[in-house]
């Protein structure tokens, strides 16, 4: 599994179970708990905790870092977000929110632990360089449990690989909306529910069509991404873990139906 074609299956093999338990809690019923616990106006604890772990970032700024949402909308939350909460009580907020999901959801995973290992093996043996949210949540306090440290592995890494992503898009010359677009998952039905309206949807699907070559660049950087985060799984796992961490992976993908 050590050449560059079979690390790069794996980390494509692992991606949707990454993609979708490690974003999971950003829409839980838990995470909407802990921001009624904290005062927060609804859907304002995503935006604020997941930022606020570079400490208190301008609204304009939060939104570049994000990439995928209108920037009316961190104008909108934010302001009142940060007056509620600090930045470290808002990353601590996250962090909760992240391990009660966890605790319901991933209790019953056999050995979480050591999947937890193994994932914060490769991320931590990634350069988080010009990875901003990547290299703020790598650096932040992790959960003491298994089963709170697994729920958090699966986040930070999908923010290492979401980094990479967004790095290998713009080296192709894509925007973030524009790949959304392209994705056969995206398209515009998530700009819409991801806080589009429907012009601006509408405009930014128009805008991107216009690009002849478009989801073929949206490939190439999905293979660029694969390429990358397979390097990292070859050069932070032995060939035996790189096989665990897959099948460990494909058996919490079928536990959580993913």
């Amino acid at each position: 599994m050590t050449t560059i074609e079979g690390v790069a299956g794996l980390a494509n093999r692992i991606r949707p179970v990454v993609q979708v338990l490690g974003g999971r809690f950003m829409t839980s019923p838990e995470l909407a708990a802990v921001e009624a616990e904290a005062g927060l106006p609804p859907r304002s604890l995503y935006l604020r905790g997941r930022s606020a772990v570079l400490g208190d970032v301008p609204p304009k700024v939060a939104a570049e870092l994000f990439g995928i949402f209108p920037h009316w909308l961190f104008e909108f939350v934010l302001p009142q977000a940060t007056n509620v909460l600090d930045a470290p009580a808002a990353v601590r907020a996250y962090s909760e929110s992240s391990a009660r999901w966890s605790r319901v959801s991933l209790s019953a995973v056999p050995e979480p632990g050591r999947l937890a290992e193994l994932l914060f093996r490769v991320v931590d043996a990634a350069d988080a360089s010009g990875l901003a949210l990547f290299a703020g949540w790598k650096n932040a306090e992790r959960p003491a449990g298994d089963v709170e440290r697994l729920g958090f592995a699966l986040m930070v890494f999908r923010e290492l690989r979401g980094g990479l992503h967004f790095a290998a898009l713009r080296a192709l010359g894509l925007s973030i909306p524009e790949a959304v677009v392209a994705d056969p998952e995206g398209g515009r039905a998530r700009l819409l529910r991801t806080a589009w309206p429907e012009d601006a949807a509408d405009q930014l699907v128009a805008s991107a069509e216009r690009k002849p070559d478009l989801r073929d660049r949206w490939h190439r950087a999905e293979e660029l991404t694969d390429d990358r985060v397979g390097e990292l799984l070859s050069s932070a796992l032995s060939e035996p873990e790189q096989a665990e961490l897959d099948r460990r992976l494909a058996d919490l993908g079928a536990f959580a139906q993913v």
